[in-house]
């Protein structure tokens, strides 16, 4: 049986399944795959709002420079 977590919390409660030894914890896969932030973010701001926010971004760079 694989199981994916989709929060933190859930491996505490495998945790606790296991104390009770109600299952048992096999093997431990820590590490999460890696995703790229383009692919995360992909869609979450429109075309014009990504502009204004890499022109501010843009801008707060040159002001952070000029310091």
């Amino acid at each position: 049986m694989l199981i994916q977590l989709t929060h933190e919390k859930a491996i505490g409660l495998l945790h606790e399944l296991e104390e009770l030894h109600l299952i048992k914890v096999l093997k431990e896969n820590i590490t999460r795959p890696k995703s790229k932030l383009s692919d995360k973010y992909r869609g979450v701001f429109t075309n014009e709002e990504a502009l204004d926010f890499n022109k501010h971004t843009q801008t707060m760079r040159k002001e952070w420079d000029n310091t």
